[in-house]
């Protein structure tokens, strides 16, 4: 599978799998499934709730893993407890999943816990600077090969290559034909941190389910697209997100979406239709727990 090289050297297959809101009855056999068809890259997290059911049916493959937000003063006993669950010795990636620290509630608990106000109780004791040297241990102590961010903005983004020792080598955020986000992505390419789409399809069922938005797949550029290159539309939305250098990890439980997903490699978009693609980008934001929250992390 086509990879990408991260800039400490390491490669990162081009495409994954995403395991959020993955029921964990079915999680053992959709892993199974996905390394048969050729996938070697799968994006776990403290928060998804089935790390030990990934873990189960793990073997070669790149792992990535996310520090919860009210484990920012616990990062060590955070990698370790995912470790633990997914039985393995080393993570290839760990990444701090949100940029906001908030009330410790216990390792490996992932909720959002709220003050006497019934809001987000933001720990402001621990910085992200904090954090991120933090996390920096998890590389010298081995049990990471790579750490990135999460979620994080061009500023923020910025912050961290000025206090970070080990280069962040990864940021993990929503983009899509419908999100572009063409700043932060030619950002970060510009200072050599890999950019995922963790939500390259637009989140469609997510996003239909908790905002009401309309998915880009069904976009009629996207369709007629789909016609042209005799593809689905998910798949075109999957190619346009290859061609801009960044690594795609679609989500499903399905097995013939999971086949579909990967068969983005016979083919290539025109320069003309990858412009077309950029003409039909949406100003909204969307698939943002921080709405919930009042805080707003993704300008």
């Amino acid at each position: 599978m086509a990879a990408i090289t991260l800039n400490n050297g390491y490669k990162m297959p081009i495409i994954g799998l995403g395991v959020w809101r993955m029921e964990s009855k079915d999680i053992r056999d959709l892993i199974i499934n996905s390394i048969k068809l050729g996938y070697r890259h799968f994006d776990c997290a403290a928060d998804y709730r089935n790390e030990a059911e990934v873990g189960e049916a793990l073997s070669e493959a790149f792992r990535t893993g996310l520090l919860w937000n009210t484990d920012h003063g616990h990062v060590l006993e955070a990698c370790q407890d995912s470790l633990k669950k997914l039985q393995l010795d080393y993570l290839d990636l760990y990444l701090v999943h949100f940029p906001v620290a908030i009330r410790h509630t216990g390792v490996g608990e992932t909720g959002s816990p709220l003050d006497e106000d019934g809001v987000l109780d933001i720990d402001t004791t621990i910085s992200l600077e904090t954090t991120w040297h933090a996390m920096e241990d998890l590389v010298s102590k081995g049990l990471v090969r790579s750490i990135g961010i999460s979620n994080y903005d061009v500023f923020l983004t910025r912050d961290c290559l000025a206090y970070s020792k080990v280069k962040p080598a990864v940021n993990q955020i929503e983009t899509h034909p419908y999100f572009q986000r063409d700043s932060l992505v030619k950002f970060c390419q510009k200072h050599g941190i890999c950019v995922t789409a963790h939500t390259p399809l637009g989140g469609a069922a997510a996003n239909t389910e908790w905002f009401g938005t309309v998915s880009c797949l069904d976009d009629p550029v996207l369709k007629g697209l789909a016609e042209k290159y005799k593809k689905t539309a998910a798949q075109i939305a999957l190619r346009w997100g290859i061609q801009r250098n960044t690594v795609v990890i679609p989500k499903t439980s399905k097995l013939d979406r999971l086949k579909e997903n990967i068969e983005v490699f016979d083919f290539e978009l025109t320069k003309e239709d990858m412009d077309l693609i950029k003409t039909i980008e949406k100003k909204y934001r969307t698939n943002q727990p921080a709405r919930f929250w009042g805080i707003d992390l993704y300008a």
